[in-house]
Parts: C-alpha cells; structure tokens; sequence
C-alpha cells in the first residue's frame, strides 16, 4: 500500500536537502515531488546537475509535465511554471501535471486543488501555497507502508509548521490563498524570511 507524505520548508534550499536526503535512502525521483516559489533561472537540481529551465506559462505548462511523468525524473524535469497568485516556480515531479491541469480548469486555483488531491487537508493546502507564494517550498513523496517511518523522519527535521504559519498569517488578516492575489516580491520574500521563525511540526 502506497501513502502519501507532504511536508512544508521555508525556502528551497531546505527542500531541496530534503529530497536529497529522500534520495540517499531508495526513494525513486518519480515517487518525489518539489515546488518552491524562488524564482527561475539557473539552479541546481536534486541529483546535483543543472535541471532544465523550462519557461512556460500554466497554460503551456504540459510540456514540463510531459517531460516528468515521461519518467525523465527530477534532473530533467525540472523546469519553471507560472501559477497564478504565486508567479514562477522552480518544480518538477509526479504533482506538476496535476497543478497544471487543476490550474487551466478552476481559474489558477490548482496548487490547492493538487495538494488537496494529494491527501493534504483544504486547510492546510492553503497554508501551504501561500507559503510557496512567499517564497516556501513543499515536498510531496509517495512511499511504501515499510518505506513510511524513515521518510516522515527526514521530511520533519526541515520543515516547518503548517499550523503555525496559519496562526502568523491569520493574524494580519490573511484567510485563504488567492490565485488572484499580486505575487510576493523577492524583497517582500526577504522580509518574510527574515522575521519569520517556525519551530517543525511533530512527527507523525
């Protein structure tokens, strides 16, 4: 029986050691997928070579999905789309198809609706993207019943509370993501980062 595992980072880097780690112990880059809102350009991929920067907005978004569910994995299905309330994002795995197509279909609303789709309460999927939209990541992992102990143990250790971020955004005023919202700048991401401090969600 196979589970699926998404946990959420404060910035691409901390999923990214993340998928690393993931990596070092067995699980497959097509059981693997990552979405981090830093913006495009030349970035190093999961297995240390240089992913594949593909420029696209969600309407011509397949052709990043194409490349990953052909099985090219994570090196080579790296790619940038553009998601409506967040702007680029460096992404690549089995979920982007799914964020594409919900995307083209609810009105830019299909991060949420993938995540959702993926086993994330609707709550916690909006938590989740507008934390993406300020510069987060998630990290989304399918995995084996024996595979599930070591795997929710890694993605723990860098993640961040999606509770906590919630009441933070809560209290000025934010109550869900809005595809239609301006995406963050890289300054007002800084900020974010900057004054913002998570301790990680316990362990399931």
């Amino acid at each position: 029986m196979t589970k699926t595992i998404t946990s959420l980072y404060d910035s691409y880097e901390a999923a990214l050691e993340t998928v690393n780690e993931l990596k070092r112990h067995d699980i497959s880059d097509s059981d693997i997928s990552i979405v981090s809102a830093d913006p495009p350009g030349a970035r190093t991929a999961a297995d240390g070579t240089t992913g594949n920067m593909v420029d696209t907005g969600v309407g011509q978004g397949a052709a990043v999905g194409g490349v990953v569910g052909a099985g090219a994995g994570l090196a080579a299905g790296l790619g940038a789309l553009l998601i409506p309330g967040i702007g680029p994002v460096v992404a690549a795995g089995w979920l982007i198809p799914t964020i594409i197509g919900a995307a083209v279909g609810a009105s830019g609303g299909g991060i949420v609706g993938a995540l959702v789709g993926a086993g994330v309460n609707e709550d916690h999927a909006h938590v989740y993207a507008e934390t993406v939209r300020r510069g987060g990541a998630v990290v989304t992992v399918r995995v084996d019943d024996d595979q599930i102990p070591t795997v929710e143990s890694i993605m723990a250790r860098r993640a961040v509370n999606p509770e906590q971020k919630a009441t933070l955004y809560r209290s000025t005023g934010w109550t869900r993501f809005d595809a239609d919202a301006p995406p963050y700048t890289e300054e007002q991401r800084v900020v974010e980062k900057t004054t913002v401090r998570q301790t990680p969600p316990p362990r399931n």
